[in-house]
């Protein structure tokens, strides 16, 4: 019995090296194939919190947090952003600590009716938030870029899109923060007031590097040109759009993964498995 311990904690930490080293390399990738460059403070908009937001969930905080904080911060150095690597290790690695932290650790049981007017709080706020960016600065000609990183040509797509295509995408996620607080068990609203404590405190940190500490380690022409307020619409959009498709995959990925183990389990336990 005494090594019954050492055994079970071994794959653990072979689980949680593996699951880092995936993940990283997630979201190195995420944040590097779909960027739009934002003028006024030199960074760039990216998807990459889908991924960061995924292994946090997924993996918990630890793997949350490296993940996050490296493979962005590779992805910073990859597009040629070096003087956001710093900030970005550890304001995305706390990123990734605080959505693992709270989703696995913090947040107690609710019963489901208190779930219910959760969710319907919680889909008013954010189909809210994402209508407003994206009405007001996600609308008419857009110019993202894909690849320009690893050798990937860099390919720019021009997109015209018009305002009412945010109202349908803030109804649909109404919609479904609605059904998954109505229709499932409270993890998933736990997943979601995760990631928007962990989105808010990217929004924050961001803001407070741009403000303070590029000031002191950016060239001149950039922080005579530093606008932090002009990122904050954009940060807010990727933590909106990191949450609007993170938890439905982490909640399928689940899915698949218990019908596997209820599989491999209902295997072991027939008449005549194992048999001697």
């Amino acid at each position: 019995m005494s090594s019954a311990g050492p055994q079970l904690r071994k794959p653990l930490r072979t689980r949680q090296v593996a699951g880092a080293a995936v993940f990283t390399a997630f979201v190195a990738a995420a944040t590097s194939v779909f960027s739009v460059t934002i003028p006024a403070t030199n960074g760039y908009f990216n998807v990459g919190e889908i991924m960061v937001y995924t292994s946090a969930l997924l993996m918990g905080p630890y793997v949350g947090a490296f993940a996050g904080g490296v493979g962005s911060m590779i992805s910073d150095l990859s597009l040629g952003y070096p003087y956001y690597a710093p900030g970005t290790l550890v304001i995305k690695g706390l990123e990734g600590f605080i959505v693992g932290y709270l989703s696995t650790r913090v947040f107690p049981a609710v019963s489901r009716t208190g779930w219910r007017g959760v969710s319907v709080a919680a889909g008013a706020v954010f189909s809210s938030a994402l209508a407003y960016v994206g009405v007001v600065f996600l609308s008419g000609n857009l110019s993202p870029t894909l690849g320009d990183a690893w050798g990937i040509p860099a390919i720019t797509v021009n997109l015209d899109v018009p305002f009412i295509f945010w109202f349908v995408v803030a109804a649909a996620a109404f919609a479904a923060i609605v059904y998954v607080g109505f229709r499932h068990q409270p993890k998933s609203g736990l997943s979601v007031l995760s990631v928007l404590l962990g989105g808010s405190e990217m929004v924050a940190g961001y803001y407070i590097y741009e403000s303070f500490v590029l000031t002191l380690i950016a060239p001149a022409s950039f922080t005579a040109t530093l606008a932090p307020l002009t990122e904050v619409p954009f940060n807010i959009a990727q933590a909106l759009i990191g949450l609007l498709v993170a938890v439905p995959l982490v909640r399928s990925i689940r899915r698949v993964t218990k019908g596997r183990e209820n599989r491999m389990l209902g295997s072991a336990q027939a008449p005549g498995a194992g048999g001697k």
